[in-house]
């Protein structure tokens, strides 16, 4: 059988002809524009920002944060960092807008969208790959204003949107996000993704009780548990959070700040360059260094500079499937036990792929090389065929039989060949792929297979990547059973929070952000109300802040 997986043969799914909406009219807002460019399946995780919702308090927050954020950072953090900050349409006072974002943003071929909390990492790191930064909509309570492990706009924005200035580092994260949605995700990575979702939202909750919480902390121990081995996306998420999230640049002795986490979280920030954290030179090595998201890291990884990081992707992007293909590939679908799809070439040149979860590899002998040795791959349904990444119809509920070697369908009815590698298949051609009374043997003795399926036969597998091929298609058929789109969760949190701030406390801090505009020092008849309060440090400081003025 021919060698398959060069690197330079497998297939990449292109990212920018997804079917967008029609595109809105000229008095359409800048996040108007951004979101008509997404395809549908992307645009239904996609929130508005209603940016009225957020309390004066939420802005005394973020006030709070970035301020000594900045002055920390000032001379901590990459140097493109403070300058960062304002070519991305963000500042210090106010919570800042996507509108603002996204009109700065377009001058250097990025975008922003709202979204509520953790979304699914396939929908992010489509985004990504796609030039959109995912900006979770809300914002950390007071009581986590050091740091919280759910995603909010503190992260999301003053984290991730200020070193897109860098050109280098904007292309290293896009293609983050590229090599991201390829890599193949096991069953157990969903489960593990959702107990997070599920405890990062729990604890965000001030109505969460303290049983909730111990209960969510022990579904993500349990979560985590199931895992039977490290897959090719956890890997890919190791290397995002060690890079992009908590990344470190420069010399290991005097290494400046790039990563989110570090760039959004005042705890972080101050802790990340003491000796109690560990620096590490940064190589591939990293996928293999997990990490708990609930806590400060003890460990970070430095990189030479950005071009170091191209390289070390490089390398990692040449260890997956959907790189390497041929056996090594279909092997790691097989163990995922997730939807995945297959990338193969007939006997003509012809491409095409087949999703589905690949449930039984009949290899003649135990190896993981990329050449193809397989005889034949067996696919549980829905199954979905599509050519150059665009679907041929909807998924089918059925299963898939691809039988290598150099033979053909015939354009209908039955068929009896023989391929090379000691396989015989028969079966009727009712219509397109679709084979009843399939027969199988191998060296003349039976070999038991579906005998109703879609049946292909192809010489070579370039290619075999994680989720679907068509996600439009696949998402058009199942879309409404995904639970994740609605956000109800950060809702109900949110809710939570807003309700938690009384009429007159949302006052005093919108009087003192009133005094603060006006230049004005004269909040005396706020002093009461703090006696009412005494847990409202935030408030407090404020307050003392602007004495100070005085």
């Amino acid at each position: 059988m021919t060698s398959t997986s060069r690197l330079a043969e497998a297939p990449l799914r292109p990212f920018s002809d997804a079917g967008p909406a029609a595109l809105p009219g000229t008095g359409a807002s800048p996040t108007e524009r951004a979101i008509a460019n997404l395809p549908r399946h992307l645009r239904r995780y996609v929130v508005a920002q209603d940016y009225d919702a957020y309390t004066p308090r939420e802005h005394a927050v973020w006030r709070h944060i970035l301020r000594r954020l900045a002055a920390h950072l000032s001379d901590k953090a990459h140097a493109s960092y403070l300058q960062g900050l304002a070519a991305t349409g963000i500042g210090l006072d106010v919570i800042p807008s996507l509108d603002a974002m996204n009109e700065k943003l377009a001058t250097i071929g990025w975008s922003c969208v709202g979204v509520r909390g953790f979304i699914p990492p396939a929908v992010f790191t489509e985004l990504q790959a796609r030039g959109v930064l995912a900006i979770a909509a809300d914002i950390r309570s007071h009581e986590h204003i050091a740091y919280t492990p759910a995603p909010d706009i503190v992260h999301e924005s003053a984290g991730h949107a200020p070193i897109l200035a860098d050109t280098r580092y904007a292309n290293y994260l896009r293609r983050c996000g590229e090599i991201g949605f390829r890599a193949i995700a096991s069953v157990e990575d969903e489960a593990v993704f959702r107990a997070i979702r599920t405890l990062s939202v729990v604890k965000e909750d001030p109505s969460a009780s303290p049983e909730d919480v111990a209960h969510a902390e022990a579904h993500l121990v349990a979560a985590s548990a199931s895992r039977r081995y490290v897959s090719e996306n956890t890997k890919a998420s190791r290397l995002y959070w060690w890079t992009a999230e908590y990344g470190l640049v420069g010399s290991l002795a005097a290494p400046k700040l790039y990563g989110a986490g570090l760039l959004s979280s005042l705890g972080e920030a101050s802790h990340c360059l003491t000796d109690a954290v560990e620096k590490l030179p940064l190589d591939v090595s990293c996928v293999d260094r997990d990490y708990d998201i609930t806590r400060m890291q003890p460990q970070l990884f430095v990189a030479r500079d950005f071009a170091h990081l191209d390289e070390v992707l490089a390398e990692f992007e040449g260890t997956l499937a959907f790189r390497r293909g041929g056996d090594f590939g279909l092997r790691e679908a097989l163990r995922a036990r997730a939807t995945t799809h297959v990338v193969t070439v007939d006997a003509d040149g012809n491409r095409r792929e087949i999703t589905g979860r690949v449930a039984e590899v009949d290899f003649p002998a135990e190896t993981t090389a990329d050449v193809l040795s397989a005889r034949f791959v067996r696919l549980e349904g829905p199954i979905l065929v599509s050519e150059d990444y665009r679907a041929l119809g909807g998924p089918r509920v059925t299963e898939a039989l691809i039988f290598f070697g150099e033979a053909r369908l015939p354009s209908r009815g039955a068929f009896d060949v023989s391929l090379g590698n000691g396989l015989r298949v028969a079966g009727y051609l009712a219509g397109q792929n679709e084979v009843v009374d399939v027969r199988v043997w191998f060296q003349a003795e039976p070999v038991v297979v579906p005998s109703v399926a879609l049946v292909f036969f192809a010489v070579s597998v370039p290619s075999v990547a994680g989720g679907p091929s068509d996600p439009g298609a696949w998402d058009d058929a199942f879309g409404a059973l995904d639970a994740f789109a609605s956000g109800d969760a950060e809702e109900r949190a949110r809710a939570s929070k807003a309700a938690s701030l009384s009429t007159d406390l949302a006052s005093a801090y919108a009087a003192v952000r009133s005094a603060r505009a006006a230049g004005s020092a004269d909040v005396a008849g706020l002093e009461a109300l703090l006696q009412r309060y005494p847990n409202e440090w935030l408030l407090r400081e404020e307050l003392a802040e602007l004495r100070a003025r005085s």
